[in-house]
């Protein structure tokens, strides 16, 4: 079931494509950096394929002076390390993953990559569970970003799977800390 539904968000997410994808990306930054403007270290994935973009995010994150990491999968797990544009190198799941040595300190946000979220904000991931493995000792905020299209209830979690804390969109912000239906998910909307 969750691989079939893997493979339709991956093709729904593919044909989200120019400008579109552009002004819902910019608006995803617009929204991460407003609601987290206060915050300073940010583990954000690196965007490739059809993911909502964080590269551009991730210069602007800089550029305003916070400091970004970049998940790298050691063994069974996912470690956080400094991002460095130079210090990139492509793994074995074909992911640009930073060469430094492993963060062990405070991150305020993390930002995760889904290919669905669900309305108790549960995501879909590409099924390795090294994202829930890290969510699941971490005290940051967990937020997920996405298009309004990749909210569904068809699937259910699983007791291994960490909820996120928020999902951030083009259209709206929820907070999935209550069951909701999805027609009342794009109007649970955080007050800035």
């Amino acid at each position: 079931m969750k691989d079939e539904l893997r493979y339709k968000y991956k093709i729904k997410r593919k044909y989200f494509q120019h400008s579109r994808r552009e002004v819902a990306d910019g608006a995803i930054s617009d929204n991460v950096v407003a609601l987290f403007g206060d915050k300073n270290n940010f583990l954000i994935y690196y965007s490739f394929g059809s993911e909502a973009d964080t590269k551009k995010l991730i210069d602007r994150l800089i550029s305003l002076g916070k400091r970004v990491f970049l998940p790298r999968v050691e063994g069974k797990n996912m470690v956080a390390a400094e991002y460095c544009a130079e210090g990139l190198k492509k793994s074995a799941l074909g992911v640009c993953e930073p060469q430094g040595q492993a963060y062990e300190g405070q991150i305020d946000v993390i930002i995760c990559p889904l290919l669905a979220v669900n309305s108790r904000g549960y995501r879909l991931g590409y099924g390795g569970g090294y994202y829930d493995r890290y969510l699941k000792n971490s005290t940051a905020v967990k937020a997920g970003i996405g298009y309004d299209f990749q909210l569904t209830d068809e699937f259910e979690e699983d007791g291994w799977d960490e909820p996120l804390d928020i999902l951030l969109s083009l259209i709206h912000i929820s907070e999935p800390t209550t069951p909701i239906s999805i027609a009342e998910a794009v109007f649970c909307v955080k007050k800035k």
